[in-house]
């Protein structure tokens, strides 16, 4: 399967790293949740993966909580 490279957007968000507001770069990824080999295809789900510009600090928060 192909991937193609998330949109990456540039917001100013709070950095627990830098401890002030700092530019980030935002991403959704889709990562697969499961670690057995049947329905891995539906394990997937959305996450918001932000990294500060300053400190390099990278986080994901997963956007479904089902």
């Amino acid at each position: 399967m192909s991937q193609s490279q998330p949109a990456v957007t540039e917001l100013t968000e709070n950095c627990a790293e830098c401890g002030t507001r700092t530019p980030h770069a935002v991403s959704i990824e889709l990562k697969t949740e499961s670690t057995k080999q049947t329905n891995r295809a539906f394990s997937r789900e959305p996450y918001r993966v932000t990294e500060c510009r300053i400190c390099g600090d990278t986080r994901s928060q997963r956007m479904n909580n089902a």
